[in-house]
């Protein structure tokens, strides 16, 4: 049976509530919303949607090296954000990371996201071989 591991790092911002940065269950990682928090000064990216989108997967990159995989190897991701009129432009950033077999992915609006940010992304990596 698989043992339940935490998952924290110093290189991403600190959960802002009582949960984990990530849980790694077996060979897979389940890793908590990440907001564009800059994990240095832990201030907010705001620059615009595609910096705040960028933010928020270098955080989940940082997670995901934390769980012994990369982000390279995520299965599904969930952004939330309270402007999807920008969708185009959380588009943009989001291709910069992945190459041409993205993971599976939801966007949704949402009304508001902790700290004012106006995106919000989780994600589930594999980690096995």
């Amino acid at each position: 049976m698989s043992e339940r591991r935490s998952i924290t790092t110093t290189d991403a911002p600190a959960a802002i509530g009582p949960y984990n940065q990530a849980i790694r269950h077996g060979e897979v990682v389940y890793c908590s919303g990440t907001l564009p928090l800059d994990p240095g000064s832990g201030e907010l990216v705001t620059d615009s949607l595609g910096a705040e989108t960028a933010q928020c997967l270098r955080n989940l990159a940082a997670v995901c090296a934390a769980a012994g995989t990369e982000l390279a190897r995520a299965l599904r991701l969930t952004i939330y954000t309270t402007d999807l009129a920008g969708f185009a432009e959380i588009n943009e950033a989001y291709a910069g990371f992945f190459d041409a077999e993205p993971p599976a992915r939801v966007t949704v609006e949402v009304s508001a996201l902790p700290k004012g940010a106006r995106v919000e992304i989780d994600a589930i990596v594999a980690a096995g071989p």
